[in-house]
C-alpha cells in the first residue's frame, strides 16, 4: 500500500468506505445521492464500494437536466487521489454480473451485497480506510447467496465474523453491540437478530455487565467524557418489585452495581414504558442520560425510528473498525424511483467522520 492519500491541509487522509448495499434496492441511490449532495464526501476522499453497473443505473436514473456524474472504476483506493471533482468513484469489489432486478430478492443481489462487505470491512481492519458505512441489505438475499458470510442474519453479526478472523480470536471473544442513535435518543442492544424467546434468555448478569462496559467504552470515545449510561427493565414496570418478573431483581441490578463499583456512570433498572423519554433530547428537555441500554431488539428500536427512521444511524460497538449504516431497509418498494431519502446515509457518514477525528 503507499502513501498517496489526499491531503487535508498537511495531514493525510485515509478514506471512507461506503458499501453500496443490496443492488436491488434503494442503496446504490442513497449512495450516489450522498455523493451528489454531501459537503462530507465533496471535502475528503471517499470511494463507493460496490458494483460499477449498478451505480451507472442508479445515477441514469437520478440525472436532471443532464446532470448526470460518471462513474470511474477503481482498482485501488490509492487511485482517489487522482481522480476529477463530480465524479462516483467506485471500487469493483463484486464477481461482475448484469445488474439485478430491482425491487426482488435474488441471489445475485444478495452476493454482491455480501462481496462489498467483505471488501470494506477487510480494508478497514487493515488500515486502508478509516471507517466503514453500509448502505442496507436484505437478509434473505444474503440468505440465499451462495457465500460462507451468507450464514449470518446482517451486517452485524457478519462484521464481527470478520473481525474475530482478522484477529485470530472466536466470535465470543469479540463482542459487538448495535446502537442506534439520532440527535435525540441514543440506544444500545443487549441483544440483536434473536426471535423474543432467545432475547429474553439472552439477559444474563454477563451480557447486560457486557454492554454497559461496551458503551461505555464507546461512548467515553466520542463525548470526551463518562457517559451518563440507563439500563431498562425486561418485564412491565421493570417488574414491580417482583410482581411481574424476576429478571431485575435477580440480574439486571446486579449488573448495574458490579458496573457502578468499576466507576461506570450507570443507573437502573429504569421502567422500560418511560426510561426512553427520560433519555430523549428535544426542544425543552434536556435529556437525563447519554444512552440506554435496551434489553431486546424492538424494546429499543422501537423509540429511535419513532423519531424518525430518516435520521437513525445504526453503530456497531465493540469492532476494531468503525461502522455506521442508516436506519432503514432496503425499501424494494420505491426502488429504481429516485424517490430515496438519503438522509440517514448522511447521518451515518456525519457519525463515521465524528469518530474518526
Amino acid at each position: 500500500m503507499t502513501n498517496r492519500h489526499m491531503a487535508n491541509g498537511n495531514r493525510s487522509v485515509r478514506p471512507l468506505a461506503v458499501t453500496m448495499g443490496d443492488p436491488a434496492g434503494i442503496g446504490p441511490e442513497i449512495v450516489v445521492k450522498a455523493w451528489m449532495s454531501s459537503p462530507e464526501l465533496a471535502g475528503r476522499q471517499a470511494v463507493i464500494v460496490g458494483d460499477a453497473s449498478c451505480i451507472r443505473r442508479a445515477a441514469r436514473w437520478l440525472a436532471r437536466g443532464g446532470d448526470s456524474w460518471p462513474v470511474m472504476v477503481l482498482s485501488s483506493v490509492d487511485e482517489l487521489v487522482d481522480l476529477p471533482p463530480r465524479c462516483l468513484p467506485v471500487l469493483q469489489a463484486v464477481d461482475a454480473a448484469p445488474a439485478p432486478e430491482v425491487g426482488k430478492v435474488s441471489a445475485v443481489a444478495g452476493r454482491m451485497a455480501a462481496q462489498s462487505v467483505v471488501w470494506a470491512a477487510q480494508a478497514a481492519l487493515r488500515g486502508e480506510v478509516c471507517a466503514l458505512v453500509t448502505a442496507p441489505l436484505n437478509k434473505e438475499a444474503l440468505a440465499a447467496a451462495d457465500l460462507p458470510e451468507a450464514v449470518y442474519p446482517g451486517h452485524t453479526e457478519m462484521l464481527q465474523a470478520l473481525a474475530a478472523r482478522h484477529l485470530g480470536l472466536s466470535v465470543k471473544d469479540v463482542p459487538v453491540r448495535m446502537m442506534l442513535s439520532n440527535d435525540e435518543l441514543s440506544i444500545v442492544l443487549v441483544s440483536i437478530h434473536v426471535s423474543l424467546s432467545d432475547a429474553i434468555d439472552a439477559v444474563t448478569f454477563e451480557q447486560v455487565l457486557q454492554t454497559i462496559r461496551i458503551s461505555d467504552s464507546a461512548l467515553r470515545q466520542l463525548l470526551g467524557r463518562a457517559p451518563r449510561i440507563a439500563v431498562s427493565g425486561l418485564n412491565p414496570h421493570a417488574g414491580e418489585n417482583g410482581l411481574f418478573g424476576r429478571e431485575e431483581i435477580e440480574v439486571i441490578a446486579p449488573a448495574v452495581a458490579a458496573a457502578q463499583m468499576e466507576g461506570l456512570l450507570a443507573t437502573g433498572p429504569y421502567p422500560p414504558d418511560t426510561v426512553f423519554m427520560r433519555a430523549r433530547n428535544a426542544a425543552g428537555h434536556l435529556g437525563e442520560f447519554d444512552v440506554v441500554v435496551a434489553m431486546y431488539h424492538d424494546q429499543g428500536l422501537i423509540p429511535v425510528k419513532y423519531l424518525g427512521v430518516e435520521r437513525g444511524v445504526n453503530v456497531t460497538l465493540g469492532l476494531p473498525l468503525i461502522r455506521t449504516s442508516p436506519d432503514h431497509g432496503t425499501a424494494f418498494d420505491i426502488a429504481g424511483q429516485g424517490r430515496a431519502d438519503p438522509s440517514s446515509l448522511l447521518a451515518a457518514i456525519r457519525w463515521a467522520l465524528k469518530m474518526t477525528s
